[in-house]
């Protein structure tokens, strides 16, 4: 048998086996005795939903990536990229143009798999727990305004990957590599003037206490910004979330509107301290410059394999083409993602410690309205308190929220006991 289709075989059915083992701990993992940390905001009931959600939802997650693996075993085993193939090269169009029709079928067919999951998940599970918002209507236009996007955006892009790869010889991974890093860029500045608004409304905070606490804390951190902002989040789930977007003068800060009425002001101060710290400490420029260099190895491991004939073979391929080599390359490249995703998450867990700390350190309060605020987001999105260590190794881009208010709380006894100490010694 050819060995990448071993290879492939192996690296997807062990993918589904490692998810399936780190849900079964998940969920063994749930305690039903309340952690004393949340017992003032949690009630038992509240707290029951939060876990009958997460058992729910690693459930649907599991059955969803068991449809996909036997239906992306069947497809490949039947040659069903070889048949996408031919029905793109029948239409008689110029290599490019056929990789852009090859991508886009291959792209709708995986759409149409995931189509009935994101209808279930939205108007089942999160109907059911009450995130829900979305209605028929709301869901429908962003599929289609989704769609324009990727044709737009991801079309040019798509064919001057292709382009590069089929004019410019052995040094196209680099070429590759500077046009995706300029367009990551320029998208950077575009995203909060012309994409985000196609999606959400942004209307600028209202005069009022809690505006005057942000501008007086972005001026006390000579953070310059376009503006404070809310986003209708409620339009399409009750989720609370806040985010900084942009560069330079097109920086924005972003409040949903389930935020607001849900936390108080020197919570959400306190919410925007943290994101504060990440940008002091540049943790943003630094995953960014990470992700650059990761898109770098990508097209150079990429340029290695796009002429494989056994690469080819394995997916029953009549033709070597550079648009199917890239779609090969992803599975071939999966064991790497999720290595590089691992130090990407603990750099990340890094630093969310290092943004608490400044929230803390910035804020009047001892970290208590961070503390706070971060209860109120863990009870309201029904967070999981006890995640399993492997898990959270994994997936989790964030420490789970108790180690968090633990190490707040420690750095705070330790900021408080350094006077003293120093007072001591003199």
């Amino acid at each position: 048998m050819n060995p990448y289709l071993i290879f492939i075989l192996i690296v997807l059915v062990g993918g589904y086996l490692l998810n399936l083992v780190v849900s079964f701990l998940e969920i063994r993992s749930l305690q039903p005795e309340l952690p004393t940390e949340f017992r003032d905001v949690y009630d038992k009931e509240k707290y029951r939903r939060s876990q009958s959600y997460t058992k729910v939802t690693t459930r649907f997650s599991l059955i969803q990536d068991a449809v996909t693996l036997m239906l992306t075993l069947v497809f490949i085993l039947a040659d069903g990229f070889n048949m996408v193939d031919l029905l793109a090269r029948s239409v008689g169009w110029g290599a490019i143009s056929t990789g852009l029709l090859f991508t886009g079928m291959l792209l709708f067919f995986s759409f149409l798999l995931g189509l009935p999951f994101s209808l279930y998940s939205t108007f089942v599970i999160e109907e059911r727990f009450g995130f829900n918002k979305t209605t028929a209507k709301t869901f429908v236009l962003d599929l289609l305004k989704g769609v324009v996007l990727a044709i737009i955006i991801g079309g040019p892009l798509l064919a001057a990957v292709l382009w590069f790869f089929e004019i410019t010889g052995h040094m196209a991974w680099a070429f590759c590599w500077l046009a995706v890093t300029l367009f990551t860029f320029v998208l950077q500045f575009l995203a909060p003037v012309l994409i985000m608004p196609l999606f959400n409304k942004f209307t600028p905070l209202e005069d009022g206490v809690l505006k005057e606490g942000i501008t007086a804390y972005a001026a006390q951190q000579d953070f310059a910004i376009q503006g404070i902002y809310t986003m209708d989040g409620s339009k399409r789930s009750t989720r609370l979330n806040a985010f900084f977007t942009g560069f330079g003068r097109f920086r924005r800060i972003v409040f949903f509107d389930t935020l607001i009425e849900k936390l108080q002001p020197q919570e959400i101060i306190a919410v925007l301290a943290h994101e504060m710290g990440h940008f002091k400490h540049k943790h943003i420029q630094k995953m960014m410059g990470i992700s650059i260099l990761q898109t770098g190895l990508l097209f150079f491991i990429l340029s290695l394999f796009l002429g494989n004939e056994q690469l080819f073979a394995a997916f029953g391929m009549e033709h070597i083409s550079v648009y199917a080599g890239l779609v090969f390359f992803g599975f071939l490249y999966a064991p790497i993602s999720m290595l590089l995703s691992i130090f990407f998450h603990i750099y990340s867990r890094r630093n969310e410690y290092q943004a608490d700390t400044w929230a803390l350190n910035t804020t009047a309060d001892q970290g208590e309205g961070l503390i706070n605020g971060l209860k109120k987001l863990c009870v309201h999105n029904l967070s999981n308190l006890t995640p399993h260590p492997l898990n959270v190794f994994l997936h989790y881009s964030h420490p789970p929220v108790l180690q968090r208010i633990e190490a707040i709380r420690r750095v705070a006894q330790e900021k408080e006991a350094a006077p003293c100490q120093a007072g001591a010694k003199i």
